[in-house]
């Protein structure tokens, strides 16, 4: 039985928290978030008590820690977590910063425990399969990747400006899956070139920010990305890639709330994409958790680790630098 804190009551927080509580051989002890009123109802429907970071990090009983809180908390709370031995999950990024992050990895190392950093969509089952299928080799060797990522709207100004900007907020899940599809084998990005605009709302340009990108990614072995960003979709969350490789293609679509298609005089018909992420990727969150635990008590290597995390942060700044001076950066 493992003993768990889930560090943060938000959004996020509550749905790691929820899933934790439901997983087998695992017990939610502690929800801590500094907005109380928050900590305390989700603890409450969870059967969990209301701790402090302090505490938790105190309590020998806990084996495991969820960080789900702000981004700004995550690196300061990955140290706190690893010099008190506990195992961590944390959602991504580490850091805004990757001195910050590549420090965040250096002391899980040092002291000997798990980290796992939340990349859920290498947990989303359709995703999962194209790279199930990729390994058995049904296209051969992969060459050329194209990655789609519209959110159906823009998040408000006030959570931009905390938000690291779109790559280090949005692409970094994209740069991530850039990495896992095209790098398994130990390649990685050689060239990175990142254009982008403000197109749909002129507010996003005094955060500073942007809301639509294009990102041209070349590997040391000459494979090639193309990552696909805006900030509005107005047909759905639109979450999609397809890898082109020596014998074919593969290719994941969107979710939809339903398979149907309804054909009539007026037309033929299909579901949009499921609304937003928390839709989409409701599944991926279950999963990821659950193989976090699984890895913890049966050993094994975890999909997305702390190095994931800081190579998905260096393509993030990447792309930052090559936006800000117009250059294509080589890593």
């Amino acid at each position: 039985m493992k003993n768990v804190a889930v560090l943060g009551a938000g959004r996020i927080g509550r749905i790691h928290a929820t899933n934790v509580a439901a997983l087998p051989g695992v017990t939610l002890k502690y929800v801590c978030d500094p907005f109380g009123d928050a900590a305390a109802q989700l603890a409450q429907s969870l059967g969990a008590e209301v701790s402090t970071p302090e505490a938790v990090f105190a309590d020998p009983s806990i084996d495991a820690v969820v960080v789900g809180s702000p981004t700004d908390t995550h690196s300061d709370l990955i140290s706190r977590a690893a010099a008190a031995r506990k195992h961590i999950f944390c959602e991504k990024p580490i850091d805004l910063s990757v001195p910050r992050a590549v420090a965040c990895a250096e002391a899980v190392q040092a002291a000997g425990i798990a980290c796992m950093i939340g990349f859920q969509r290498r947990f989303d089952p359709t995703f999962n399969e194209v790279k199930t299928r990729l390994d058995a080799g049904v296209i051969g060797v992969p060459e050329m990747l194209v990655v789609t990522s519209r959110d159906p709207g823009a998040p408000p100004a006030h959570y931009l400006k905390a938000s690291g900007g779109i790559f280090r907020d949005m692409l970094i899940h994209d740069f991530d899956i850039f990495r896992w599809i095209l790098c398994s084998d130990g390649d990685e990005a050689a060239t990175l070139h990142a254009t982008g605009s403000v197109l749909i709302d002129p507010a996003i340009a005094d955060v500073p920010d942007i809301d639509c990108s294009i990102v041209n990614i070349r590997t040391k072995k000459g494979r090639l990305a193309q990552i696909n960003t805006s900030r509005r979709a107005a047909y759905g969350y639109d979450q999609r890639f397809e890898v082109l490789g020596s014998k074919g293609m593969l290719q994941a679509g969107n979710h939809k709330p339903s398979e149907v298609t309804q054909s009539d005089a007026n037309g033929v018909a299909i579901d949009k994409p499921e609304n937003f992420f928390l839709q989409r990727y409701r599944e991926a969150y279950r999963l990821e958790l659950t193989h976090f635990f699984d890895v913890l008590n049966n050993g094994g290597t975890f999909r997305s680790t702390i190095a994931d995390g800081v190579a998905a942060q260096k393509l993030s700044d990447a792309a930052a630098e090559s936006l800000a001076t117009g250059r294509v950066i080589t890593l």
